[in-house]
């Protein structure tokens, strides 16, 4: 009946001012979470929901309860939206589970079709040279008092080159972050600005052809935004390299290690901490050469291909020389060609390089790296040790500006003195075993170091107590010296290349600096006794043919110049094998 359609359409009109009610308070919520959808669109589905779901009619009206909340939903929807807007909430971005997801060859292929299309409009891809003005940094200094919203007054253009790491696109106006050797800074891009600079299409160009990771020119002026950004406010831009890789994700990072490792370039780009930890070492290289250099020490360059290798206890990596058809080895020190040096008259000298060694591979061990090995004349150990306390501690002042640093957890103190400790002290206090009581009985230190809890797989092939003491040492006491210490007076059985103790029979006049439980510089008195050098190396030779890998042999050639008499000499290797 008539009356009966009348309530009917009352009911639907309710029902459908109900769901548009709840769309709008659900667009809300949306818009609060940065997802919201444009206001037509919410309209238009308020519309829809009544004329396509007639069935569910009847339901929603017998849902009275629910009415009132959802007849007050609009006002609180737009309330809520309008707080959302003033705190800046950003147009709805599409979800990215619907983003088709690219392989990084459709990626590649898509930065090649950019590239062709920069050729097309006359643009050079792969520019030859662009000439900066300031870096970053230097810009950050000039204009730090530059207050926000403001522009500089000083007609001052300048030119910046780096690398787009971050790109936001907003219609005639855009913002990428360029990075360069020094830093980062951002880049304020106006269509009008550049297209009345450049022409018609610079600025489409900029927005549509390049990406993350292309390296581009800039030239503009200064300016703050009104959050304080201090930009580049660009007026001419130019590419220099197309990038045909994209960068890893921004948010994340490069997180797989590996690929750090192995794609060093990669983590180069993506870390400042990567990129500081490179930059002060290549100060600290620089600095200790100043250091030596100011101490009258003369920088030298020695074979890095031996006939015999020598100089530590190391496996070396083998080659062949086909001119000469003879085998070869990589140097694993660069000792007995500096001692020569000494011998033939020059009292102070150094080698900062590289070195190589055939063995396992770590994050303490890289098969090959650089060390520094430092030779004085009429100098013994106890010289070398005031020679490390103040290399070290003044590289620390001036690259880090302070001698105190955190490393790991740690806070490591290197300003001088440091301790100094002997070995035998050192295992006697952790192990409560006085090694000096064994003499030469190598079975009595074995079964005292094992029952000291040393690994029975560690001192059960070793010939000798000293080498018995050292495995103790290793084992026992290595990683509590967590600050500065020098431990001293090695066994001569693991020593062959330093003077015995002038007061300690056994022992030889000898040190490791440890920190952090690490191996950092060893440094002897040198041994100058042609005729105990030659036993020595030849007790190397006995290790060697028994299938020591690490052991040297006999070096005629050193021991010649030995016996021309090297006068007496304090030796330093510092590095990390």
């Amino acid at each position: 009946s008539r009356a009966k359609r009348g309530v009917r359409r009352e009911w639907t009109q309710r029902a459908m001012a109900a769901r548009a009610a709840c769309f709008v308070s659900a667009a809300a919520a949306e818009l609060a979470r940065g997802v919201a959808r444009p206001a037509k669109n919410v309209a238009a589905h308020a519309r829809s929901s009544g004329r396509s779901r007639g069935a569910r009619t009847a339901t929603v009206a017998r849902e009275a309860p629910a009415e009132k909340a959802a007849a007050a939903a609009p006002a609180a929807g737009a309330k809520r939206q309008k707080e959302t807007q003033q705190k800046g909430a950003q147009p709805a971005q599409k979800k990215k589970s619907e983003e088709p997801v690219l392989t990084a060859q459709q990626l590649r292929e898509t930065r090649i079709g950019k590239l062709a299309r920069l050729q097309e409009l006359g643009m050079r891809p792969y520019a030859y040279s662009f000439d900066a003005t300031h870096s970053s940094v230097q810009l950050q200094e000039l204009y730090h008092d530059l207050g926000a919203g403001e522009e500089a007054t000083d007609g001052r253009e300048v030119a910046l080159a780096g690398r787009v790491m971050l790109r936001r696109v907003f219609g005639k106006l855009a913002f990428f972050t360029l990075q360069d050797s020094t830093g980062s800074i951002q880049l304020y891009l106006e269509k009008a600005r550049i297209e009345g600079a450049m022409g018609e299409g610079s600025f489409k160009a900029l927005k549509d052809l390049t990406d993350g990771g292309d390296l581009i020119g800039v030239r503009g002026t200064l300016k703050r935004t009104d959050k304080g950004e201090l930009s580049i406010y660009v007026s001419r831009w130019t590419m220099l390299t197309k990038a045909l890789q994209p960068l890893p994700d921004k948010f994340h990072g490069l997180t797989d290690v590996e690929k750090r490792y192995r794609q060093r370039h990669l983590d180069l780009i993506m870390s400042e901490e990567s990129r500081a930890a490179l930059r002060k070492r290549a100060q600290i290289t620089s600095r200790i050469r100043r250091f030596l250099d100011e101490r009258g020490f003369l920088e030298m360059e020695t074979p890095v291909l031996h006939t015999q290798a020598g100089g530590a206890e190391a496996r070396p990596f083998e080659t062949f020389h086909n001119a000469l058809e003879r085998a070869l080895t990589l140097r694993i020190a660069t000792e007995l060609h500096l001692k020569r040096l000494v011998v033939g008259g020059f009292d102070r000298v150094y080698e900062l390089g590289r070195v190589f060694r055939n063995e396992g591979l770590s994050t303490r061990h890289n098969p090959e790296f650089t060390s520094v090995e430092i030779y004085q004349a009429y100098a013994d150990y106890n010289d070398m040790m005031a020679l490390t306390e103040e290399l070290i501690s003044s590289l620390a002042l001036e690259v880090c500006g302070t001698t105190t640093v955190e490393y790991q957890g740690a806070t490591i103190e290197l300003a001088a003195p440091w301790r100094r400790v002997s070995m035998h002290e050192l295992v006697l206090t952790a192990s409560g075993v006085d090694f000096t009581a064994f003499g030469s009985d190598v079975v009595a230190a074995r079964s005292a170091a094992a029952a000291a809890g040393v690994p029975a797989g560690a001192v059960e092939n070793l010939a000798t107590a000293g080498e018995v003491l050292n495995a103790a040492f290793e084992e026992l006491c290595e990683p509590s010296l967590i600050q500065p210490t020098f431990v001293t007076d090695y066994p001569v059985e693991v020593s062959p290349l330093a003077k015995p103790h002038r007061e300690l029979e056994g022992l030889t006049e000898r040190f490791e600096l440890f920190v952090f439980g690490r191996e950092l510089a060893n440094a002897f008195s040198e041994l100058t006794d042609a005729q105990d050098q030659r036993e020595r190396f030849e007790a190397q030779a006995r290790k060697k043919e028994a299938g020591d890998k690490e052991a040297c042999g006999v070096d005629e050639d050193f021991l010649s110049a030995l016996e021309q008499g090297m006068p007496p000499t304090a030796g330093l290797w510092v590095g990390r094998g």
